[in-house]
C-alpha cells in the first residue's frame, strides 16, 4: 500500500484534515485567552477540579478500555497507575499553585535600589499547550502534565495513543463533554494527527514516546521556534553494588519489571552484578519474579505486550541476543505461550555489544544482565552510552554510592529501590540529554508551563542628568565608569 499513489493521496488529505481541525481549534483557544485575559487561582483551581471529576466518573471505563487496548492489564493495576497517579499529580497543582503564582522579589541594582525601585519576577501562561500521550501509560502521560498546563493557566489540546483507541474513546468523550475545546480539547488518530499538531504553532509542546519519535516532533517544533518537553526514556541502568542484599534487590527488580509488564520509561533495562555473584543473583531473580507470577499464560496478573508488532520485537530482541551466544533465563521457568502477548520475564545474559537488546530501549518483559569486576567499569560504561531517563543503585557502601550518582548523568535517581523518584510531586521528572529535555510535576512543571517575567518598577525622578551619566559625555563620567572596573 504505500507504493500506491491512492494511499498517498489519502495520507495527504488526512493530514490536510487534522492540521485544520487542529488549527480552528487552536485559534479559537487564542481568541478566549486574549479575550478573558489569564486566569486567577479560582478559575484554574476549577479546571484542575473539573479535570478531577472527570476521571472519577470514568475511572471504570478507562481501567476497562485498558484492559480491552492491553489484551490483558488489570484493572487495579490500571486504576493505580494512570487514574490514580493522575489525579495525585492534579490534586497537588490544585493545592499548591496559589503558592507558585506569588510573584518573586527580585533585588534591584545600585543606586536604583536606593530611590525605592523594586522588581519581581511573574509567572505567566504561555497560552495553548500540546500534549502528545503514549500507550504504555496512556492517561498519566497526559494528565500529569496537564496538572502543571492548567495550574500555569494554560489552555491545551490532548493527544492520546492511537494504539489505546478505546482508552483514546473513552479521554475523548469524557473531556468533550466536560470542557469547552476553548479552554481543553482533545484530537484523536494516528501519526498525521501528531504531525499535524506539532507542526502548528502552539506556545509549548509535551512528548512522551521514543528518541526516534522525539527527534521528528523537535524538528516539527524547530519551524515554529516552538519550546518543547521530550520525556524519551533510555536503559535505565541498575548497579548492584559489591556489598549489595541480593534477595532485597531482586525482589524490587522483579517488581519493577512486572510493572505494566516492564513497559515503562523508567523499567529497569540493563543490570550490572559483580560477576562472582551473578548466578545467584539470576537465581534470586527468578524466584522473586516467580512468587509475583507463578504463571504466564492466561494469568490475569501479567500485562500483556501491547500489540503484536511489539510483542515481535521483544521477542526479537531475545532470539537476536540468544543467536549471538547470550544465555537465556526465564522467569518463570516457563515455555512461551503459543498464543496470546503475555511473556515470561527473560534474562538476557552477557549479551555482546553489539547485540540490538543492548542498543535499543526494551520496552518489554526482558531485561539484560552484565557481570563486573569493578565499580568504575560500569560507570565508564554508563557514560559511554546516551544519557538514560533513570539510574538505579542497590549497596551499603557510601563511597561507591557516591561515585555512582556523582560520576553519571540522568534524569533521575532511586538509590536502593527503582522507578520510586518519578512519583515525587514536589521533585522535577524529566530527562537529560538522549533521555529528554524539560520536566515536570509539581513546581517545576508550573515554571515549566510559565513565562518567567522580569517586572522593573521605577520610583522617583529620572537623576542621570544630574550623575553626569547622559551626553554630552564628559570627562568626569569616564573617571566614574573606570572607578567601576574593579576585580
Amino acid at each position: 500500500m504505500r507504493g500506491d499513489p491512492r494511499h498517498n493521496v489519502r495520507a495527504v488529505d488526512m493530514n490536510i484534515a487534522a492540521h485544520e481541525q487542529i488549527s480552528a481549534i487552536l485559534d479559537r483557544q487564542r481568541r478566549a485567552r486574549l479575550a478573558a485575559g489569564a486566569p486567577d487561582a479560582d478559575e484554574r483551581r476549577a479546571r484542575i477540579q473539573q479535570v478531577i471529576d472527570l476521571l472519577v466518573d470514568r475511572a471504570d471505563d478507562i481501567a476497562k478500555a485498558l484492559d480491552a487496548d492491553f489484551g490483558g492489564r488489570p484493572e487495579g493495576y490500571s486504576l493505580m497507575n494512570d487514574v490514580v497517579g493522575s489525579i495525585t499529580a492534579l490534586k497537588y497543582s490544585r493545592d499548591n499553585l496559589g503558592d507558585w503564582m506569588t510573584p518573586d522579589e527580585r533585588p534591584v541594582f545600585a543606586p536604583y535600589d536606593q530611590l525605592g525601585a523594586t522588581a519581581e519576577v511573574i509567572h505567566q501562561p504561555k497560552g495553548s499547550v500540546g500534549i502528545i500521550g503514549t500507550w504504555n501509560a496512556p492517561v498519566y502521560t497526559l494528565m500529569s502534565p496537564l496538572a502543571g498546563v492548567l495550574a500555569a493557566g494554560n489552555r491545551a489540546v490532548l493527544k492520546p495513543s492511537e494504539l489505546v483507541p478505546r482508552t483514546a474513546e473513552v479521554l475523548a468523550d469524557a473531556v468533550s463533554a466536560a470542557f469547552d475545546p476553548e479552554v481543553l480539547a482533545i484530537v484523536t488518530g494516528g501519526p498525521d494527527v501528531a504531525d499535524a499538531l506539532t507542526s502548528l504553532p502552539f506556545d509549548h509542546l509535551v512528548f512522551t514516546g521514543s528518541s526516534a519519535v522525539g527527534k521528528l516532533v523537535m524538528a516539527n517544533a524547530a519551524t515554529n521556534l516552538m519550546p518543547v518537553t521530550l520525556e524519551l526514556g533510555g536503559k535505565s541502568p541498575t548497579i548492584i553494588g559489591a556489598g549489595a542484599d541480593l534477595a532485597d534487590a531482586a525482589h524490587r527488580i522483579a517488581v519493577g519489571k512486572a510493572t505494566n509488564g516492564g513497559q515503562i520509561c523508567v523499567s529497569p533495562d540493563t543490570v550490572y552484578v559483580p560477576g562472582a555473584r551473578l548466578d545467584d543473583f539470576v537465581e534470586a531473580l527468578r524466584g522473586a519474579y516467580t512468587a509475583l507470577l507463578p504463571t504466564i499464560d492466561g494469568n490475569a496478573d501479567a500485562v500483556a505486550i501491547v500489540s503484536d508488532r511489539h510483542a515481535a520485537r521483544v521477542d526479537g530482541y531475545v532470539t537476536d541476543a540468544a543467536d549471538r551466544g547470550a544465555r537465556i533465563e526465564s522467569a518463570p521457568d516457563v515455555p512461551l505461550p503459543a498464543t496470546g502477548r503475555r511473556r515470561p520475564l527473560r534474562m538476557v545474559i552477557e549479551p555482546p555489544v553489539d547485540a540490538v537488546i543492548r542498543q535499543e530501549e526494551i520496552f518489554g518483559p526482558a531485561l539484560v544482565l552484565l557481570g563486573y569486576d569493578d565499580i568504575d567499569e560500569v560507570i565508564d560504561a554508563i557514560n559511554a552510552g546516551p544519557n538514560p531517563l533513570a539510574l538505579y543503585y542497590f549497596g551499603t557502601d557510601t563511597a561507591e554510592q557516591a561515585a555512582v550518582v556523582d560520576r553519571t548523568l540522568s534524569g533521575g535517581v532511586t538509590v536502593g529501590d527503582v522507578m520510586m523518584h518519578p512519583g515525587l510531586q514536589d521533585a522535577p521528572f524529566g530527562g537529560v540529554g538522549a533521555s529528554g529535555m524539560g520536566h515536570y510535576n509539581g513546581r517545576e512543571g508550573f515554571l515549566e508551563f510559565s513565562h518567567a517575567r522580569a517586572v522593573y518598577r521605577s520610583a522617583g525622578p529620572d537623576l542621570r542628568g544630574e550623575w553626569g551619566m547622559l551626553p554630552p559625555y564628559t570627562e568626569q563620567f569616564r573617571a566614574m565608569m573606570a572607578a567601576q572596573v574593579t576585580r
